[in-house]
């Protein structure tokens, strides 16, 4: 094969990793490595080829033109070396099952609910890491991921475990503010213009679910936090509204923490169930299994 050709491979990962991500930083969190770093490899690839791959778009970027084919292929034939190289290694049927999932998800959904895998399955470990970077599981030790989004990651195999709704959320108090308007009707819309928002700074869907429901976040005071757990923390506390997945807030909504606003239609979005193909443990079938059972 003639390497001469072919660009930098850090640039290709580069641009592969923000074309996924939807977002420079993100990209630089997976690679380790700088958000100027990824910015310039990105440009440098885009001058190499001679034609415009990424764009910005809200808080985040987008592959565009021969970028989005190019990000395609690239995931791909990433995927495929990586699930080369794991098949090249003996299965892991020693240690622990090693889950990865966001903060919110492991300590509203996953935590409440362990106990019964622990209770049945006592002589089965489980070394769950809550992080909300997201994680390559073709090059990571992590058995499983459970992620946020609409599916269709390239390279994993992936399953539906529970849906992701949306809902708007705030402490009951507050809510009684609107006087049962919510985001399904015009005066409801109006009516939360003026109350107080809280979302997590890195969350992409949060604007995007609202212009579904016809609201203009642009007109919104939204207090901006750096992760989800500070944004129901404070919704729990009482300073604003937020938009959570239904699973998350699950909890808060049976015991009165929090209560809903009326809202309109669904999204899509689900909690999914990740691996990487090749060889999957006993083990890690076993709560594969358990995981279906208490979804």
């Amino acid at each position: 094969m003639d390497w001469r050709g072919i660009p930098s491979l850090s640039a290709l990962r580069a641009f592969e990793a923000a074309a996924r991500c939807g977002s420079y930083s993100a990209a630089a969190r997976e690679l380790n490595v700088t958000h100027a770093a990824i910015a310039q490899h990105v440009r440098a690839l885009e001058a190499e080829l001679g034609t415009p791959l990424m764009e910005r778009q809200g808080r985040g970027v987008v592959a565009v033109g021969a970028g989005r084919q190019l990000a395609r292929d690239l995931a791909a034939g990433f995927a495929e070396i990586a699930a080369g190289i794991r098949a090249a290694r003996a299965p892991r049927e020693e240690g622990p099952i090693s889950l990865t999932t966001t903060q919110s998800f492991a300590e509203n959904w996953l935590m409440p609910r362990i106990a019964s895998f622990w209770a049945a399955h006592p002589g089965v470990g489980v070394s769950i890491t809550a992080d909300n970077t997201v994680v390559d599981l073709r090059r990571s030790p992590h058995h499983l991921a459970i992620r946020y989004g609409r599916g269709g990651w390239p390279g994993l195999e992936e399953e539906r475990l529970t849906e992701a709704r949306s809902v708007i959320v705030g402490t009951p108090e507050l809510v009684a503010r609107l006087g049962g308007r919510g985001a399904d009707t015009p005066e409801g819309r109006r009516a939360l213009t003026a109350m107080p928002w809280l979302a997590d700074a890195d969350d992409g869907e949060f604007f995007a679910w609202l212009r579904d429901q016809g609201a203009e976040p642009d007109a919104l005071r939204v207090a901006d936090l750096a992760t989800n757990a500070m944004t129901l923390a404070a919704c729990r506390a009482g300073a604003g509204l937020s938009v959570q997945p239904y699973a998350v807030v699950e909890g808060d909504l049976a015991a009165g923490r929090l209560a809903e606003v009326p809202a309109r239609g669904e999204t899509g979005l689900a909690y999914f169930v990740l691996r990487a193909p090749g060889p999957m443990p006993e083990r890690v079938r076993l709560f594969l299994r358990w995981l279906r059972s208490v979804a």
